[in-house]
């Protein structure tokens, strides 16, 4: 590594050889290293832990450039959302997620929370394997050269007291028991992990919330949930339980150190005091909640009450974590008018180190003897980072480079993008107009 961070936070290194073992850890880290010995793979820039894309919905790829023309509002959206979704099967799925999670690689995510409720076919029907859509997902990751953590979601009405409208039946399992049995019936493997998600207070009844997260806890299992989005859903809660979706998350044992709340948007001070003096996490993804015109979090409040920060691309506006880091300060910035909320090594350890926790890799996103070796390298000679010297090396990655900036991407030892080229997938922007093109003329 010509120079590296070997921690999101920490100082730039220079001249770092890292060896890896056959089971993809770091089995020997020297610093100073002059030059690349014979047979090393040199990666020039400068080498950070991988990135965690801690919030993703892989068929939302298929909106982008659609759902930007023209007016209206994230209910307006949902309906595109809904058509969409309304057109994949397990092979269709499996199409669009790979190319989509080559996109990451390239982008230098190593790992994907993917936040999943599209279980069964339209109309409610399950497949002969009923985790199949899962199952094609936890492949696509596979073939894209990335981990995934699938956060199995428990989606079972429209809203409080109300039954799935028709294209939510294909995300409905019935109530919680029947969605546990199923979840339960997914499994770990090298490259995956199981988590659970609660899509959100209006589609869990109250009543069924403490069964979802009795399921992550009795695993050690990651547990997340879309948590005041929207200025409605919170009215709607209010007027049905009395209480703020945090609070009524909270009274049903859903908060704690292994959840992580995404977006966390519409808060109320006693909500953010709730969410961080539990030590939930938030998971911000500044360039959906724009696109949507959601609004801008109170991030800085949550990460002063004791939540840990990450990022997500979510709907897939774009896919870079560059972006979602530093829009998260920009937007800070708009919103108060003052700069520098937080460092560049700050949004850095959001997009890495935390990222992974959030998604049950605690072990993952820094650069040390045992971890994982899954590390992106970002060009410092292009356009956009030409200039600045090593050393301000986070500050270039946060505030100039792009996704188009990644040279490199390894996971678990393995070069899944070797000098901006997808050893896995050859043509992955093929692929993706191809699954895209398929979805939008009926074709999937």
């Amino acid at each position: 590594m010509e120079h590296a961070l070997l921690t999101a936070d920490g100082p730039v290194r220079s001249g770092v050889l890292a060896e890896t073992g056959p089971d993809g850890r770091v089995t020997a880290l020297t610093e100073d290293t002059p030059a690349p010995p014979p047979g090393a793979e040199p990666l020039r820039g400068l080498t950070l832990p991988g990135l965690a894309n801690a919030h993703s919905h892989a068929f939302h790829r298929a909106l982008r450039g659609v759902v930007q023309a023209g007016r209206g509002t994230f209910w307006t959206w949902r309906e595109v959302m809904y058509q969409v979704a309304g057109r994949l099967d397990p092979d269709s799925y499996l199409a669009l997620a790979r190319a989509v999670y080559a996109e990451m690689a390239l982008a230098g995510i190593t790992a994907v929370g993917e936040f999943h409720y599209l279980h069964h076919a339209p109309g409610g029907v399950r497949y002969d394997d009923p985790n199949a859509m899962g199952e094609a997902l936890i492949e696509a990751a596979a073939q894209a050269g990335i981990r995934i953590t699938l956060l199995d979601t428990a989606y079972l009405s429209s809203g409080f007291g109300e039954p799935p409208t028709a294209p939510q039946l294909r995300f409905s399992d019935g109530d919680a028991g029947t969605w546990a049995a199923r979840a339960a019936l997914l499994k770990d493997r090298e490259h995956a992990r199981i988590g659970a998600a609660v899509h959100s207070v209006r589609a869990v009844p109250a009543d069924q919330l403490e069964q979802v997260a009795r399921w992550a806890e009795e695993r050690g299992a990651p547990l997340h949930v879309h948590l005041s989005e929207q200025p409605a859903e919170n009215e709607a809660c209010l007027a049905a339980h009395g209480r703020t979706p945090a609070r009524l998350l909270a009274d049903h044992g859903v908060l704690g150190p292994r959840t992580t709340g995404v977006h966390n948007t519409h808060l109320t001070d006693e909500d953010i005091a709730l969410i961080g003096g539990s030590g939930t996490g938030t998971c911000m993804c500044p360039t959906t909640e724009r696109d949507l015109a959601d609004g801008t979090g109170p991030a800085p409040a949550l990460q002063r009450a004791g939540s840990p920060l990450s990022l997500g691309s979510d709907s897939h506006a774009v896919i870079d974590l560059f972006e979602e880091a530093r829009a998260l300060e920009l937007d800070e910035r708009l919103r108060t008018r003052v700069r520098g909320h937080w460092s560049a090594g700050a949004l850095l350890r959001a997009a890495t180190a935390d990222g992974h926790a959030a998604l049950g890799r605690p072990e993952a996103g820094r650069l040390e003897l045992g971890a994982p070796a899954d590390w992106t390298t970002v060009a410092l000679d292009t356009v956009r980072t030409a200039g600045p010297p090593p050393a301000r090396g986070a500050e270039t990655a946060v505030f100039a480079a792009t996704a188009a900036d990644v040279r490199h991407t390894v996971c678990a030892g393995r070069h899944v993008v070797r000098d901006g080229v997808h050893t896995l997938v050859p043509e992955p922007a093929r692929e993706l107009a191809s699954a895209v093109a398929d979805l939008h003329t009926g074709r999937a």
